[in-house]
């Protein structure tokens, strides 16, 4: 049901209730994006799975999170059973052949696949912020902290390289305050507090080296499928502000790194955001602003960017209106806003006069689907209530012990699993203030020296034992010929030199 131009979605029902009518997403409007929505247990997983594994038929690769670990089920092959049979002949898929994919298994805390890291600097200011929650302020000094960094050449690669950096930063205050503006120390020690409780969630284990590189997301295997990377995000979700800014980082560095290409044949990547309301949930209007920005831009990289969420309403209106293909699982209308939230989905399609789409997305059974996607031209396609396809991959999770097993032959197998600690900002720091110590145990060894020579009694420079107020010399309390001598003369002239003064005052006072 497939060819080399499109992919196969399912069958839309013709108006007596049979499922005849081909649906079919073309590969050359994949890069337009897209939305999958809808309830839980609506089927909006088994829906992404279908899409992973068709454009890794295609030759295209494809990044997506497991947000519940049943999406790592498509690197196992399928299994026969009654109604995924059922299903496909319902919607015509013959014939229908069970597959394993090409999957690549990713982890941030580097348990349930290949560690993901990336560097402070590559994160930067903005998402950093985001991260951890900043105030303006504070956000204001994290920025001094990058111009420093690059101004003197410190890389910022992990936590304690920015840590050592905005201790340094308070320090140098009022230097640092002269050029950029007022630095405070209690900002700079709440976004000490802040990156503290982010390494106490597991945020360390995501800054460092060896940094992902994005062509390893961008595999395809020598026999021309896509490798799927799949995110074990279930861990993950208990930090969703991590999860929400990794997701925005990996979307980043795409646009920044991919050259422009057009309108390709196919995408170049396709990416699934699950759980999308994360990215906007409480994000600040220049954060949003951001991955407009970017989900507008990237589709000329040959990107495609697809939001599964629950509800319509998770995405904002200005970055809902640049998907172009939709695919709209059922929604409970019981309460006004999710009433609202059906009448947004109904109101994005373009009408079909054989149902009314408000009553449709109510009345939807699992598997089942409003699907508009972009015929020619552009053009969005009349919605259809559609079956979707059985996937061809296992459906479910799969043992620890074939999750192991895959990763022992992924392609990437090494290249991330161990930490690599170079010289950057942390070691750096420590060297100069190392050498600033040994600068001033030099010069104060410098003083002690040049005062070691004679002295004069009574002007402040003389030695002086503990406890009693005699002159020590070498350990000896005894005074040398010469040094009774000198104090003699000094004595005398001392002498001399007061009775002269007293005599001038009293000369003066007896003028008078």
């Amino acid at each position: 049901m497939a060819d080399q131009d499109s992919i196969f979605l399912g069958a839309s029902r013709k108006p007596d209730d049979s499922y005849q009518r081909p649906e079919k997403l073309l590969l050359r409007y994949g890069n337009r994006h897209g939305i999958v929505t809808g309830a839980t247990g609506t089927g909006k997983t088994v829906t992404l799975q279908v899409l992973a594994e068709a454009f890794s038929n295609a030759g295209v690769p494809v990044f997506c999170a497991d947000i519940k670990g049943d999406l790592s089920g498509i690197a196992m092959m399928g299994e026969a059973k009654d109604f995924l049979a059922k299903r496909a002949q319902q919607v015509q898929l013959d014939p229908y052949e069970f597959q394993e994919f090409p999957v690549i298994f990713w982890d941030l805390f580097g348990q349930q696949g290949h560690p993901i890291r990336a560097t402070i600097s590559e994160m930067g200011p903005l998402l950093l912020s985001r991260l951890m929650n900043l105030t303006d302020a504070q956000e204001g000094v994290l920025n001094i902290a990058f111009r420093i960094a690059d101004e003197e050449g410190l890389l910022l690669l992990d936590m304690k390289d920015l840590q050592a950096l905005l201790s340094n930063i308070a320090e140098r205050a009022q230097e640092i305050g002269a050029r950029y503006g007022n630095v405070t120390k209690p900002s700079v020690g709440a976004i000490q507090r802040s990156l503290l409780v982010l390494e106490q969630q597991g945020g360390a284990n995501f800054f460092g080296e060896p940094a992902l590189q994005i062509a390893d997301l961008m595999r395809t295997t020598r026999d021309g499928r896509g490798a799927i990377s799949v995110l074990a995000a279930d861990k993950l979700m208990m930090n969703p502000q991590l999860y929400a800014t990794f997701l925005l980082w990996l979307m980043s560095e795409l646009f920044e790194e991919l050259p422009e290409i057009g309108d390709p044949d196919k995408p170049r990547l396709v990416f699934f955001f699950d759980e999308a309301h994360l990215l906007f949930d409480d994000a600040p209007k220049a954060l949003v602003d951001r991955v407009e920005q970017v989900v507008r831009l990237i589709r000329s990289k040959g990107v495609g960017v697809y939001f599964v969420t629950q509800n319509p309403l998770d995405v904002p209106e200005t970055i809902l209106a640049q998907l172009g293909n939709r695919i709209q699982h059922a929604l409970r209308a019981y309460s006004p806003r999710e009433q609202k939230a059906v009448k947004v989905a109904a109101d994005t399609f373009r009408p079909n006069p054989d149902f009314d789409c408000f009553q449709a997305i109510t009345q939807l059974g699992t598997g089942e689907a409003l699907v508009s996607t972009l015929e020619e031209k552009g053009v969005p396609g009349m919605v259809q209530r559609t079956l979707i396809r059985p996937p061809s991959s296992r459906i479910g999770a799969i043992s620890p012990q074939e999750r192991q097993q895959i990763m022992n032959q992924s392609p990437v197998a090494g290249q991330y699993d161990r930490t690599v600690d170079r010289e950057s900002a942390f070691e750096m720091l420590q060297k100069k203030a190392q050498q600033a110590r040994q600068s001033a145990e030099e010069e104060a060894a410098k003083q002690k020296e040049a005062g070691s020579g004679w002295t004069i009694p009574g002007f402040g420079n003389e030695e002086r034992s503990s406890g009693r107020g005699t002159r020590s010399s070498r350990g000896s309390s005894r005074q040398t010929v010469t040094e009774a001598a000198i104090k003699s003369v000094v004595r005398s002239v001392g002498t001399s030199v007061g009775r002269a003064i007293v005599r001038g005052i009293l000369g003066s006072l007896t003028k008078r």
